[in-house]
């Protein structure tokens, strides 16, 4: 799959930058394409009418696609960039020839999940972003003994998103459906990556999806948590370029 362009969706609350750490290395052997999802980092919050959904988020990366002329991508996502990931398959399965699933899951949220996001949205619009969510987010998306410039590099990236754009993907993932029959369906590789420490989706949620998929490789890193992009590149690279080839 190598000559295919692979497509990576980030995190929640941050942005394409996210990514930085990984994309030249990957970039030395395919075409990387990190798109900021709307409302985060420069992509703008469209004027809408409709509840949030990550169905339109998915129909944002579609046009993506369609702008780049690309009728076929491996395509990645890393927590939220995960569900989105699982939402394009599901809108456009003739599109995604690969995923990679990177501290996700295919399930929906728990009812206590979903009103955590609802209160999330509603500090959002109403404090802005600056400090707490950054407070309320660290202790889950790192492993404990993540080095302190990787902390400070995820709470500026936190720190700068929109309010706006935070509480639209807050709300859009708490109604996202369940994706493991989107999975099932799929007749297409995965490689699912996740940090041995991952607190927010574990080891156990990489193997729901590696079971749901017939060819699915499972890469577990050790020492990471939820965002191992950043907190073990080189581990995600190798492991993307290892399966690719």
């Amino acid at each position: 799959m190598t000559e295919l362009p692979l497509v990576l969706l980030h995190a929640f609350p941050l942005d394409a930058r996210m990514w930085d750490p990984v994309r030249a290395p990957l970039a030395e052997r395919l075409r990387v394409i990190t798109p900021d999802q709307r409302g985060l980092g420069r992509s703008p919050l469209p004027e809408t009418d409709r509840e949030p959904s990550l169905d339109d988020a998915a129909r944002d990366v579609i046009a993506l696609l369609d702008r780049l002329e690309l009728d076929e991508v491996v395509l990645g996502g890393c927590s939220m960039g995960g569900y989105l990931a699982l939402a394009v398959l599901r809108h456009a399965p003739d599109r995604v020839a690969g995923l990679v699933l990177i501290d996700t899951k295919a399930t929906a949220d728990t009812p206590e999940a979903a009103e955590n996001r609802l209160k999330v949205a509603e500090r959002a619009e109403t404090e802005g972003v600056k400090g707490w969510l950054a407070d309320a987010n660290l202790p889950n998306l790192l492993a404990k003994d993540a080095p302190a410039e990787v902390a400070d590099r995820v709470r500026g990236l936190i720190d700068e998103q929109p309010p706006a754009g935070v509480a639209w993907a807050a709300r859009a993932m708490r109604t996202r459906p369940d994706s493991l029959d989107v999975l099932r369906r799929a007749e297409i590789p995965a490689l699912v990556i996740v940090g041995e420490e991952d607190a927010i989706t574990p080891v156990e949620a990489a193997n729901a999806m590696v079971d749901a998929v017939d060819d699915a490789t499972l890469v577990v890193l050790p020492g990471a948590g939820h965002l191992t992009p950043l907190e073990d590149p080189a581990g995600v690279v190798e492991a993307i370029l290892g399966w690719s080839a």
